[in-house]
């Protein structure tokens, strides 16, 4: 498959959305904004939100839910890629969920802790057909050790948030089987994708083998490869971003690794889908800072408010 450059010089792009107009939005984790991406390549920063903005949603609402790590990244330059570098201790437990509203162009912090308990680094998300969503806090380096993540449902209003699981080592990205009745969430140093089955709506049912998280494990990679953001495609196949193999796998729900797409970047951090008939692929390369397109030979999954 041949990609197309669609954008570059971005920093560090994350969370793309495939918007109807054709244009991308997208996170720039290390300048701290969401930019609209044209067709033409032209880039224009829509809103500065601070911190580090990882992922980004569309709502009920149509307003744009982003979860911002607070900047608990640092970044070296090598052989012009930019990297993570170690993670930024002065800024570990800032994380938060923030709300754009693209009329207002207003940006609004939405969740800040959950429990009286402040996030580390909130990372990725994603919005079920109830209204609700889904996000995932990736936790962060401190001096005295690993700050664990976890994973959480929450209502757009800010009326509730819910801690589902706890004591995760590295939640990252996340995305619903089309049935919604499966959440897939992976876990980025361990390279490792998880289901969770759902009873209801923010409900997890308990596994009758429980595995440390209550998950199921549904494929590990082997050798120094490490999981980021994901989309789920229209037949259930679960995308997901690959880091330093620097490529798309494509995992079955049961499991089987059908294919990996390469990349010339180490940091393939996300994928999305759009196009009239969501078969064009949207990609960030973010080592290099750059947003790619292909053609995908599977349609992806119409997210329920995008």
């Amino acid at each position: 498959m041949d990609m197309e450059l669609v954008a570059e010089g971005l920093l560090f792009p994350e969370g793309p959305v495939a918007m109807a107009d054709g244009t991308v939005l997208v996170t720039e984790i290390a300048r701290g904004t969401i930019s609209r991406v044209h067709p033409n390549g032209r880039v224009e920063v829509e809103c500065e939100t601070g911190g580090g903005p990882n992922g980004a949603a569309i709502g009920p609402d149509g307003a744009l839910y982003i979860t911002n790590n607070g900047g608990s990244l640092a970044w070296t330059v090598h052989n012009g890629k930019r990297f993570p570098a170690t993670d930024n201790f002065g800024r570990a437990g800032a994380g938060r969920v923030q709300r754009y509203d693209f009329k207002s162009g207003k940006v609004t912090d939405l969740y800040v802790e959950c429990d009286g308990r402040s996030f580390q680094a909130p990372n990725d998300l994603v919005f079920d057909k109830q209204g609700n969503f889904w996000f995932t806090d990736h936790g962060a380096a401190t001096p005295d050790g690993r700050a664990f993540g976890g994973l959480y449902y929450a209502s757009p209003d800010g009326s509730s948030i819910t801690r589902l699981k706890d004591r995760m080592i590295s939640p990252n990205g996340v995305g619903l089987s089309p049935d919604e009745r499966v959440l897939y969430m992976a876990d980025t140093e361990l390279a490792r994708l998880w289901a969770f089955d759902l009873e209801e709506p923010g409900r997890v049912r308990k596994h009758p083998h429980p595995s440390p998280n209550g998950g199921r494990l549904i494929c590990g990679l082997p050798g120094y490869q490490r999981f980021d953001s994901m989309a789920v495609d229209a037949y259930g196949n679960i995308c997901v971003a690959t880091l330093a193999s620097g490529c798309v796998t494509v995992v079955s729900p049961e499991g089987q690794v059908l294919r990996q797409v390469m990349f010339p970047d180490p940091m393939v951090t996300n994928i999305c889908f759009g196009g009239p008939d969501m078969k064009t692929a949207y990609i960030t390369l973010s080592g290099t800072g750059q947003l790619v397109s292909m053609d995908w030979p599977e349609p992806g999954l119409p997210l329920a408010y995008s």
